[in-house]
């Protein structure tokens, strides 16, 4: 009777340690997000001007500097890419952490949670289908 306690503050200190870490991980997503999406609007905003011989003005942390436009927009896109495969990647752990909060509290596991996003390919592949049948 006298380790009763302990255990069960034991267990609630675990369950709100990892729903810290999921909550820190869907912030940290939402963080990426915001800033892919402020690359989508420079990237937008260098597409439409119509001399691409210019330089551009890039902040870089509290310096501002200018590049070719072309150097910008590979930069961006790059760190595109980059933001992309990080975002996905913590998607991908926030799932494994969301399974062991619901373990941890009791629960069965989230149905349909581990589910994947066709890929492009695939996509194609059934519209040809799908097209082929009409």
């Amino acid at each position: 009777m006298e380790r009763e306690p302990e255990f069960v503050l034991r267990a609630l200190a675990e369950v709100e340690e990892l729903a810290e870490e999921v909550l820190a991980g869907r912030r940290q997503i939402v963080d990426l997000d915001v800033k892919r999406n402020q690359n989508r609007e420079a990237l937008r905003a260098l597409q439409k001007d119509p001399d691409p011989s210019e330089k551009a003005t890039v902040c870089f942390g509290n310096m501002f500097i200018q590049l070719p436009k072309s150097k910008t927009k590979e930069m961006i896109q790059k760190d595109q890419e980059h933001l992309d495969e990080e975002i996905n990647q913590l998607r991908k752990e926030l799932r494994v952490k969301v399974n062991h909060l619901c373990e941890a509290q009791g629960k069965p596991e989230l149905k349909g949670f581990n589910l994947n996003p066709m890929t492009p390919e695939e996509m194609k592949a059934i519209n040809q289908i799908l097209q082929g049948r009409k």
